[in-house]
C-alpha cells in the first residue's frame, strides 16, 4: 500500500465524477450506488469495485455516524471525487468535520479465538487489506481521505 500517495486531484488521468451526497445512512447508500454506476460505466474489473465500495462503505459510515460540524455550520460537509488512476481507481473524500487522521489509528489486535473477538475496530484493517492507497491529510477546515484501489483483473 501507498501511504504516501498525493491527493490534491493531480492522481487522476482524467477529470473525476463528483458526488455531493448528504451525510446521512441514505446519502451513503447513495455514494455506494453511484460507485457501483460508474464502474459498470467504465467497465471496472470486479476485484476492483469490490475493494472501493467496501472501503468507501467503512469510511463513509464512520464519517456520518462519529464526525462533527465545525461550529457555526449547520451540518457536516461531504464531498467525493472518483476517477481512473495510474493504477486503478482513486476515491477521494471530502468532510469539513473537526480534524480526525484515521490512518495514524492502531487497529485492535486481533483475538485469538472468536470466543475472545470483539465486535468493531476492524475497519482501518480492511482498508489497509484491500486499498493500494490510503491517505489522509488536512486542507484548511477539511478532511481529505485518499482511498486508491488497484486495477485487479
Amino acid at each position: 500500500m501507498n501511504a504516501t500517495a498525493p491527493n490534491d486531484g493531480s492522481v487522476y488521468l482524467a477529470p473525476p465524477d463528483v458526488l455531493v451526497p448528504e451525510p446521512s445512512v441514505q446519502g451513503v447508500a447513495q455514494a455506494l450506488a453511484w460507485l457501483e454506476a460508474l464502474a459498470e460505466r467504465d467497465g471496472w474489473p470486479a476485484r476492483t469495485l469490490f475493494a472501493l465500495t467496501l472501503c468507501a462503505d467503512e469510511a463513509l459510515t464512520n464519517v456520518v455516524s462519529y464526525a462533527q460540524a465545525q461550529p457555526g455550520q449547520p451540518q457536516l460537509g461531504l464531498r467525493l471525487e472518483c476517477g481512473r488512476t495510474p493504477y486503478g481507481v482513486a476515491l477521494r473524500m471530502e468532510d469539513d468535520g473537526a480534524a480526525f487522521d484515521p490512518t495514524a489509528q492502531e487497529p485492535p489486535e486481533l483475538a485469538l479465538s472468536l470466543d475472545d473477538a470483539r465486535v468493531g475496530g476492524h475497519g482501518l484493517r480492511l482498508m489497509r487489506h484491500y486499498l493500494h492507497t490510503l491517505h489522509y491529510q488536512r486542507q484548511g477546515e477539511r478532511n481529505v481521505l485518499l482511498l486508491g484501489a488497484a486495477w485487479a483483473a
